[in-house]
């Protein structure tokens, strides 16, 4: 049986500060990962969800871009994407009533982690002008006041068609088709937010606008250098493919103002030593640099490579 968190109001009364860990995952990353899953959606749909996320015959996880190996584990998930996969299929659902006790105003104060909480939307909505709140209405409602608007335009291209990255691959492939058919590829999404200026750079420094590697090619390297990204809050699963190029015998620099507890040791769930060993120290090199000294870091290295170039050519 499933039912709403027990904490909808985000509050921690015994929220405690204690010294940085100096390890990361291991069997707490389980309790964490599947304790909102199991509360919300209980055990036979959690077990089914989570067996299925980044597996060929499954779905993408919307929570980051890591790339899945082509040899999948039998889980090939995060923490933070069993609970962005929980928040999505969660049954808690947000009841009709809802938009009646709550106007846009009222809405605009609460947090984000409590307007999730409200669970998910089941109907359409839609907000009159003039009006403080949103008021459900019919698909066939729903359907008609978009059709007016596209039909309206002088253009197929006066539209936009956003989407999130949080939006699964499955209904992104059909949205865009929906797009196309529609006459447009007005197609923005948070990605071209967010990478527009990296892809516009990495153009004009190396020719293409992307990562120039696949994800084989870090257990095969010499050397991993870990700059202005921390792997354990930001993409996890790569703490993985760390631990198995380390153990390739790759040598890993990580250059942070912070020590990340998973670069300082990782303990993976998956494996034996990861549960009742210590783990694998991922970094051999931390360089504690202060926030914003990460140019004139990048400056040094840039001139000790030159020197050495000079005085050694073609080495």
């Amino acid at each position: 049986m499933t039912k709403k968190p027990i904490n909808p109001g985000h509050v921690y009364p015994d929220l405690t500060v204690s010294p940085p860990e100096d390890w990361a995952v291991g069997l707490p990353a389980i309790y964490h990962s599947m304790e909102p899953a199991i509360v919300q959606l209980g055990l036979t749909r959690t077990a089914k969800l989570m067996t299925t996320i980044n597996q060929k015959d499954g779905f993408d996880c919307m929570s980051c871009a890591w790339p899945d190996p082509d040899e999948r584990k039998a889980l090939e998930f995060c923490e933070n994407g069993a609970r962005a996969v929980t928040w999505e299929a969660t049954p808690v659902t947000v009841p009709t009533s809802f938009w009646s006790e709550n106007s846009v105003t009222d809405l605009l104060t609460k947090s984000e982690y409590w307007l999730g909480m409200q669970g998910r939307l089941t109907e359409p909505v839609y907000k009159p002008a003039g009006s403080d709140h949103y008021e459900p209405v019919t698909w066939e409602r729903a359907f008609a006041i978009v059709g007016d608007r596209l039909r309206a335009l002088d253009s197929p291209d006066k539209a936009v068609f956003y989407t999130s990255g949080r939006t699964a691959n499955e209904t992104a492939f059909v949205y865009q088709l929906f797009a196309r058919a529609y006459g447009t590829n007005n197609l923005p999404d948070c990605s071209n937010m967010c990478h527009e200026s990296t892809s516009l750079a990495l153009d004009e420094v190396i020719g293409i606008g992307k990562a120039t590697i696949a994800y084989d090619d870090f257990e095969r390297t010499d050397l991993i250098i870990i700059l202005g990204q921390n792997p354990g809050t930001n993409h996890p699963r790569m703490l993985t493919a760390l631990e198995d190029a380390k153990r390739n015998g790759t040598k890993i620099v990580a250059v942070n103002p912070l020590p990340e507890a998973g670069l300082l040791r990782y303990k993976n769930p998956q494996k034996v030593r990861g549960i009742a060993g210590k783990g694998t120290t991922n970094a051999d090199q931390f360089l504690q640099i202060r926030s914003g000294g990460d140019m004139a870091l990048m400056q040094a290295i840039s001139k000790r490579v030159l020197d050495a170039e000079a005085a050694h050519p073609g080495t």
